[in-house]
């Protein structure tokens, strides 16, 4: 299906829990930027001096409706390429440092800005890449109907270490039942899942595998 039918397709968060939703985004991300801006800044410094710069990774994700917004984390891999230019793989990419910042999600610090500007939310279905928009099935395309999270119900229910299927089902599941309650839930769940360090990666991957998409 085309990409721009699919779009079409998106319905929205009905007023009342969108207004409410996204109130509570605003203040934690505004409480959070000040409580945390020192380790904030502390992480900048160490990846300066681990990395260089940029210290921070900045990508093009697609948002509410699919519409493209730029998504910002810490750095956690080096600019190492092979012999004809191209990048190596992530395992030999990613820093000791940078395996300790997606294992604590610190590296998503930075996202609070993206909360902040509105591109984000705290809790949605986290942002993929832009060259998966047209592998989506419409079902799948469902995940865009609110905005994304730093976190979300696929995330404490898997995270990486889950099949794209599943991952978007979740997705969809959670655009269905929103709410409140459910947004606390998953933050409690969040924490927890950071702690014991689960579903961090797929099974032999240093990161999620990518979406090729949807076999027949």
């Amino acid at each position: 299906m085309d990409t721009r039918k699919k779009q079409r397709q998106w319905r929205p968060a009905t007023m009342g829990s969108a207004v409410l939703k996204r109130l509570i985004d605003l203040t934690s991300a505004v409480i959070g930027l000040l409580l945390l801006w020192p380790l904030i800044l502390l992480i900048s410094a160490i990846v300066r001096v681990k990395l260089g710069a940029p210290v921070f990774f900045r990508q093009q994700r697609p948002g509410l409706g699919g519409k493209p917004f730029e998504m910002i984390k810490f750095r956690t891999m080096k600019d190492a390429v092979d012999e004809q230019g191209n990048p190596l793989p992530d395992s030999e990419r990613l820093t000791t440092f940078g395996r300790f910042l997606r294992a604590t999600s610190l590296d998503e610090l930075p996202e609070l800005w993206n909360v902040l500007k509105g591109d984000m939310s705290l809790v949605g279905p986290r942002p993929l890449l832009m060259e998966y928009l047209p592998l989506y099935s419409a079902r799948q395309y469902r995940r865009h109907e609110m905005r994304p999270g730093i976190t979300g119900w696929a995330q404490v229910n898997g995270r990486n270490a889950i099949s794209w299927q599943e991952k978007f089902e979740l997705d969809v599941w959670y655009v269905d039942n929103h709410s409140v309650w459910l947004d606390i839930k998953i933050l409690f769940l969040t924490l927890q899942k950071v702690l014991v360090k689960e579903g961090i990666s797929g099974e032999g991957e240093e990161t999620m595998s990518k979406f090729t998409g949807n076999k027949d």
